[in-house]
């Protein structure tokens, strides 16, 4: 049975228990995550943005970077600075490519990546992510007069696809799968893709749907591409952060489902991909599709194939 301490063993018990909650506070402090303590020491959240990944994150006409992926992010600045009890928090935008942007989050170069990265069990490895903010899968831009419907279509042809995506990977699988002798080619970036298969330097790109149609919209002449085929993979895009940063972590998830629950994020999307944007002030005229709709009724982390 217990015994409660006489008020003398108290008072001695008390300097012991005052240092053993300082260590407690320090240790909570420690593990508060180098992220969180590099925002509030430099008051600024570097957010890595894209150069052509229409709409999600992109620069308009002015070189200036916005899109569906960076209005998130900036929400979810404001939420950490609130959490922090900063009196502001300056975003610096910093340009990453589809080939050095996990190293840049890895590194500690940019904060949140904002664009139209896919959530898969191979990156998070490396990094983590946040509550996908589309669901999206591989399809193929052609030209409209290909006469290509579908991957069987580009037998004996090429493909073209974004250096260091997932649907490089899965293209070449499965064309192995179906015997096709595909020539597979890659460009550095989501515009010079495009640009190759107008120029007739490629048959066709394979990328997540979503943004082909963000491409074909962007571009001067958009009645000649077209998309075509069936889902080749599920991709769940998501913003990217460091790995092994809980609290940030937390902040940012908790965030995202405060936006969607309460419909911020539906809206957000409504004015990215059902009105005009920049830079030719046309809209992709995109509804939300059922793979979101339904991932949004209980939103998580947690991804289709793992």
């Amino acid at each position: 049975m217990l015994k409660t301490p006489t008020p003398r063993a108290s008072r001695r018990l008390a300097p012991l228990c005052a240092a053993m909650l300082l260590m407690l506070g320090l240790v909570a402090q420690t593990q508060a995550g180098p992220t969180l303590d590099k925002i509030r020491q430099s008051g600024k959240i570097v957010l890595g943005h894209r150069e052509s990944s229409v709409p999600f994150s992109y620069l308009d006409a002015e070189k200036r970077p916005v899109g569906y992926a960076l209005d998130l992010c900036l929400r979810l600045a404001e939420a950490v600075r609130k959490k922090l009890d900063l009196k502001t928090i300056t975003p610096e935008f910093v340009m990453v490519t589809p080939s050095n942007r996990i190293s840049m989050v890895e590194e500690g170069k940019v904060d949140l990546e904002c664009g139209s990265t896919t959530n898969n069990a191979e990156r998070r490895a490396k990094v983590a992510f946040t509550v996908p903010h589309y669901i999206t899968g591989a399809r193929y831009l052609v030209r409209a007069d290909s006469g290509i419907n579908d991957i069987v279509g580009f037998d004996n042809k090429r493909l073209v696809s974004t250096k260091g995506t997932t649907p490089l990977k899965a293209v070449e699988r499965a064309a192995r799968e179906r015997g096709l002798n595909v020539t597979l080619q890659e460009a550095p970036d989501h515009a010079r893709a495009v640009e190759m298969v107008e120029k007739s330097e490629s048959d066709g790109f394979a990328m997540d749907d979503v943004l082909l149609y963000g491409l074909i919209a962007s571009r001067p002449n958009p009645d000649k591409l077209k998309v075509v085929g069936k889902f080749l993979t599920v991709e769940p895009l998501a913003i990217m952060l460091p790995k092994n940063d809980p609290e940030f972590k937390a902040i940012l998830d908790h965030e995202m489902k405060r936006l969607i629950l309460n419909r911020e994020a539906y809206a957000i999307y409504d004015q990215w991909f059902m009105k005009p944007i920049p830079p030719r002030n046309t809209s992709l005229n995109l509804p939300m599709n059922y793979l979101l709709k339904d991932f949004w009724k209980y939103p998580t982390d947690q991804v289709p194939g793992g």
